[in-house]
């Protein structure tokens, strides 16, 4: 038998209902982990991505020995309990150094993996850069230079991944003063010597300056970190799961309206279907000239007029 939670009390209630799918979905949070060895370098570039996506992530401190591309029952456990549709985990060995594996989930199951292994001698925090940082929880712009991302499966995935991972809250308009940083990713063309390009990743400040003109003057600045990455290990999405995972609700779909289009000027014109009139039912209005007169019959009596009794019996005996 599947064991359903039942809430104790009202703020149990609270946090179950929150949990429930949505029509808009709740802003994704990242779970960040370290395994049993890791290296300074990919804790740091862990604390770096940490920084970007606050305040919806969470960090812990403690070791865990997690393999997860052998086995990723506790990574779905993390996630479960956490309520965390992202995972960060950071690893380090000698076949695989200075490694962040990126873990999407779906209904708390691992939808899909990926494994980038870090360039040592092109990375720069943060702190290395003496700028001024972004408010935290600014939406930042993503750009994608390279033809590798629309063509090879791995960058594709790598590209889906990042986009979900930066996008936080879902809505309809945005302030262009909220537009503080942007995230640039660029990567070659594959060639026979180089079959998997590194992909750069650059963060960049955005300022506004004035030009002497309506718009103002833009001008970017490297804030940091710089970031080399290698694609290593790729685990593919089930066909079934992502499947589902892309299902849309019908109440999110726009319904199309009967009868009702848009002209070539773009004004709006419904069309009314009636039912039969009855012109016998209809009231018209009630004039003297309009009323029935008298009329003789052949007996050579006089027929008064109806709703008229009174005045047909004088006339008639008149005659």
């Amino acid at each position: 038998m599947i064991r359903t939670a039942k809430p104790r009390n009202a703020r149990s209630k609270r946090a179950l209902e929150a949990r429930e799918p949505k029509l808009v979905e709740n802003r994704k949070s990242t779970l960040f982990l370290s395994g049993t060895s890791t290296s300074d370098l990919s804790r740091s570039a862990m604390t770096d991505i940490h920084s970007l996506k606050k305040p919806d992530a969470i960090k812990f401190t403690k070791k865990n020995s997690i393999h997860p591309f052998e086995d990723a029952t506790p990574l779905e456990f993390f996630s479960s309990k956490n309520d965390a549709s992202f995972l960060v985990f950071a690893s380090h060995s000698k076949k695989r150094p200075h490694n962040l594996t990126f873990a999407r989930t779906f209904d708390h199951r691992i939808l899909d993996m990926l494994e980038l292994g870090i360039d040592e001698s092109t990375f720069r925090p943060l702190t290395f850069f003496k700028t001024s940082k972004p408010g935290i929880g600014m939406k930042p712009l993503l750009s994608f230079s390279g033809a590798i991302f629309d063509s090879v499966p791995d960058y594709q995935l790598f590209k889906s991944m990042f986009l979900d991972f930066f996008r936080g809250e879902t809505v309809n308009s945005i302030n262009v003063e909220g537009l503080q940083y942007m995230i640039h990713f660029s990567a070659s063309e594959p060639t026979e010597k180089g079959p998997t390009p590194a992909i750069h990743m650059r963060v960049h400040l955005i300022k506004t300056l004035k030009s002497g003109q309506k718009l103002p003057r833009v001008e970017v600045e490297e804030m940091g970190p710089r970031m080399d990455f290698k694609v290593r290990r790729v685990q593919e999405p089930d066909e079934a799961m992502m499947k589902e995972a892309l299902k849309k609700p019908r109440a999110s779909e726009a319904r199309s309206r009967k009868n009702i289009e848009t002209d070539i000027i773009g004004d709006k014109i419904g069309r009314i279907h009636t039912g039969r009139q009855d012109l016998s039912k209809m009231q018209s209005r009630k004039m003297k000239g309009l009323k029935r007169r008298p009329t003789e019959d052949t007996d050579g009596e006089v027929t008064p007029v109806d709703g008229d009794e009174d005045n047909g019996a004088k006339k008639a005996r008149l005659a």
